[in-house]
């Protein structure tokens, strides 16, 4: 089969030939329709990632079709599926085991034309959805569903502000958070961004390379914000208990711009604010997450679609973070 493999952080990817994989008991081997790239992914191809290993086949979203099934997988031979990058979570829906891993490291990924799982990680793909719409759901998805429902536990009404909103996390946190009836806000780098944002429903948004930033958004939500998703951190996150409504909670699952800052804290514990991390999510926020998306018929936001023989282009475009949503191969 063929497949986008690393070879090194020196060398660019290369499509060649490897050898399909066989399924075992309880395990399936999907026909890979499409993948999704994810910032991990990026890193990876950079040395910078905990765990690598040479040679790889990357990704952790995909959608296709079972082709083959081992001993007590038959059921879902020839059906349409996602597959749900988080395995082995563990015991405690509150946090993962040492066992933890996502598809795409250490084992071999999506973005081939193959992709060898365990059955309990399939799940049906969303009849409204394309299989490249299909692909771009699992890892950020979860993310996202996780942060404001299992974590943040956002209502009708709340005031959601999402802090850098062209991810593909970003665009589902804004599509979730919508329909769960929040009104939202947005910060990004770009004013293309930030409108590309209010056409999809966010109230308003500002840039947050301005220094008044803090000041506007609070302008634009008439106050305080009852839940922020940040995927960033660095020196703007001293900002965010400011920002906050009393009760607040601020959730985060990166830190691509730096550690968190020097805070003042007395605004955290007068007004009871949540700092929370998380990432990722449980077979169960997966589940509830596809739900979420079938009841309200969401479409994931997919920025453009590569070929395979395009994928250096593809990361290229993650790496210049120039893109608003999910960027795609298709197998």
């Amino acid at each position: 089969m063929k497949a986008v493999v690393l070879e090194s952080a020196e060398n660019p990817l290369v499509i060649k030939d490897v050898a399909k994989p066989t399924p075992g008991a309880g395990e399936v081997l999907v026909q890979v329709k499409a993948a999704a790239l994810n910032r991990r992914d990026w890193w990876i191809t950079q040395g910078k990632y905990a765990g690598i290993k040479y040679p790889t086949i990357l990704g952790a979203d995909g959608a296709g079709v079972v082709s083959d099934a081992g001993d007590g997988a038959e059921e879902w031979l020839g059906k349409e599926v996602i597959i749900n990058p988080s395995h082995n979570w563990g015991e405690h829906a509150e946090f993962q085991s040492k066992e933890f891993k996502i598809l795409g490291l250490p084992d071999d990924g999506t973005m081939a034309e193959y992709v060898l799982v365990k059955a309990e990680y399939l799940f049906p793909k969303p009849l409204h959805l394309t299989f490249e719409q299909a692909s771009a759901l699992p890892l950020a998805g979860l993310t996202s569903y996780r942060a404001l429902f299992t974590k943040a536990h956002i209502k009708k009404g709340d005031k959601v502000l999402i802090v850098g909103v062209g991810a593909g996390t970003g665009t589902f946190l804004l599509r979730f958070a919508l329909a769960a009836g929040a009104k939202v806000f947005v910060t990004s780098g770009t004013g293309e961004k930030i409108e590309q944002a209010r056409q999809l429903g966010a109230c308003a948004g500002v840039n947050y390379k301005a220094q008044d930033w803090a000041q506007e958004l609070k302008h634009f939500a008439g106050g305080g914000f009852d839940v922020i998703v940040d995927s960033a951190l660095g020196p703007d996150f001293a900002r965010m208990p400011d920002l906050c409504n009393p009760g607040g909670r601020i959730v985060f699952f990166g830190g691509t711009a730096g550690n968190i800052p020097e805070l003042n804290a007395r605004p955290i514990f007068w007004k009871q604010l949540q700092i929370i991390g998380t990432t990722m999510g449980t077979q169960q926020d997966f589940e509830a997450m596809l739900d979420f998306v079938n009841l309200h018929k969401i479409v994931p936001v997919v920025d453009e679609v590569y070929p395979l023989a395009d994928a250096q282009k593809a990361f290229d475009k993650m790496g210049a973070a120039t893109q608003f949503g999910k960027i795609v191969i298709k197998i």
